[in-house]
């Protein structure tokens, strides 16, 4: 009698571990992904934006990618800068906040351009685009937290941008691990839907 349950008991394992294992896979497609920066010289870096702590301080999340976009711009990536991002539910402009952070860094203001309607990556993605094509811009850096880069990039190139390459700030902190099985679904969602 026990060697007729096996067969029965193997399907549910068999069944368990190959939905295990695609949910896996995609995981380490996004980890692998963000955390390979492709960066080349560009005509612009576009950072998204992320929490603005009260008084207008970027969180440590949102200056990670700062610095990010600071540096590969002190590295000569690329000569303009697009910073995006929407106002926050304590009233905090994103793309102002983020401006005077590079400001405070070095970066001239007029290299700088604010998009305070990049409330999410696909409008980011949207506005970024159309500014692109009104400046006679080809190429750009796409800035973003590891785990998100993928999307990010994505959404670019879907929306004409040919030309994207990518810088993941130099940031961790344990919620990305949540934030990664967040990123699957939406990834699927921008890619299919």
């Amino acid at each position: 009698m026990l060697t007729r349950l096996r067969p029965i008991f193997k399907r549910p394992i068999v069944l368990l571990g190959s939905l295990a294992s695609l949910g896996f896979v995609p995981i380490l497609i996004l980890l692998f992904d963000g955390l390979t920066d492709s960066a080349e010289p560009s005509d612009v870096i576009i950072v998204l934006g992320n929490e603005v702590l009260d008084g207008g301080v970027p969180s440590d999340r949102l200056a990670a990618r700062l610095d990010k976009a600071a540096e590969l711009f002190a590295e000569d990536f690329a000569p303009h800068v697009v910073v995006s991002g929407g106002t926050g539910p304590n009233g905090f402009d994103e793309a102002a906040a983020m401006m005077q952070y590079l400001v405070d860094a070095g970066i001239p203001g007029t290299a700088i351009t604010p998009d305070p309607l990049g409330v999410n990556t696909r409008a980011t993605a949207i506005n970024t685009a159309e500014l692109m094509a009104n400046r006679g811009w080809g190429s750009a850096i796409v800035v973003s937290q590891w785990f998100h880069i993928s999307r990010t990039r994505l959404a670019h190139k879907q929306e004409g941008i040919k030309n994207v390459s990518t810088a993941s700030a130099d940031y961790f902190e344990p919620r990305d691990l949540l934030s990664v099985i967040r990123e699957v679904p939406a990834y699927i969602s921008y890619k299919f839907g």
